[in-house]
């Protein structure tokens, strides 16, 4: 079999994503006939048929939808080379990828990569974070789309190289007029009695409090779900309800929300968060400083 082209295989994820060839080619700057010869030609590449052609537009065969997982990995696999080698260009030693949860991005990480990027040996090295889901994180370091991950050590991690990072305590917030805003711990049972305010079903704190619920044989009444700390605080504030959240993520402003944060008695409320990687030695030489220093930082908070 012959190599990949990378021009086609951007041409076909386009078409994939449109499900029109013309608007592909328009999208690429290309005209469509030439779009179409590029389809062709990775077909006969791949000996399959990638597309069923219909009056309104083209849809990935199975085999389409195959390549097209592997051609997104390819791309952004280039596209990172490309970054990385620019980065040589412009004085840049290393550029770190990195994605992490919402609650790592909202407690420690910032101050920990801030502190990385002051240490003298490493003012040539650039950091990206980009924020995700603990599922969606574990999914792109399988894809190959992020050499680094923070995850949540209960999203499926298997196969992975880890090493700790930290953790963190989740905690009931209510208002200071709450009936439960008098005790310096609670369960999770106990609030289970008044109205919350939710977050996105398919974040890890809401997956693990429905389940949680759901042993208990109770059921979680919402008032309100948002999508971020701050639109919860303001919950909290208006007295919609009860919010759980890290406390480490409240703790230093729930004052200015009148709020108070009671952290939850439950042994399943402490969580623990994990660096991962899929082979620590294939990892750029600046990646590799950023896992040891952000690991150094974990065994710190022991």
């Amino acid at each position: 079999m012959r190599d990949f082209d990378l021009t086609s295989l951007r041409l076909f994820v386009a078409t994939c994503e449109n499900q029109n060839i013309a608007r592909a080619a328009e999208q690429s700057h290309v005209v469509a006939s030439g779009v179409s010869k590029r389809l062709t030609q990775l077909e006969d590449l791949v000996g399959a048929k990638l597309f069923e052609r219909g009056r309104r537009g083209v849809i990935p065969t199975a085999a389409g939808e195959a390549l097209l997982a592997h051609a997104r990995a390819m791309i952004a696999a280039a596209d990172r080379a490309a970054r990385d080698l620019a980065d040589f260009g412009s004085g840049i030693r290393g550029h770190v990828r990195l994605i992490a949860t919402v609650s790592s991005m909202a407690e420690s990480l910032p101050q920990d990569i801030a502190s990385f990027l002051r240490i003298p040996e490493h003012r040539d090295i650039a950091v990206t974070v980009d924020e995700g889901l603990s599922n969606d994180i574990a999914q792109a370091l399988r894809e190959g789309t992020v050499p680094l991950g923070i995850c949540w050590n209960a999203a499926g991690l298997e196969g992975f190289q880890t090493r700790p990072y930290r953790s963190d305590h989740l905690a009931a917030v209510v208002p200071v007029e709450h009936p439960l805003a008098n005790a310096d711990r609670c369960t999770f049972a106990q609030t289970l009695a008044f109205d919350h305010i939710g977050m996105p079903a398919q974040s890890a704190i809401q997956a693990l409090l429905g389940r949680q619920a759901a042993i208990l044989g109770a059921r979680m009444l919402y008032r309100a779900v948002v999508s971020t700390f701050d639109g919860a605080l303001r919950c909290v504030q208006a007295n919609l309800g009860v919010c759980i959240i890290p406390a480490e993520t409240v703790l230093p402003i729930a004052g200015a929300f009148g709020a108070k944060v009671i952290p939850l008695d439950d042994a399943w409320a402490r969580r623990s968060f994990s660096l991962c990687f899929r082979n620590f030695e294939a990892l750029s030489p600046a990646a590799r400083l950023l896992v040891a220093h952000l690991s150094e930082k974990s065994q710190a908070e022991q």
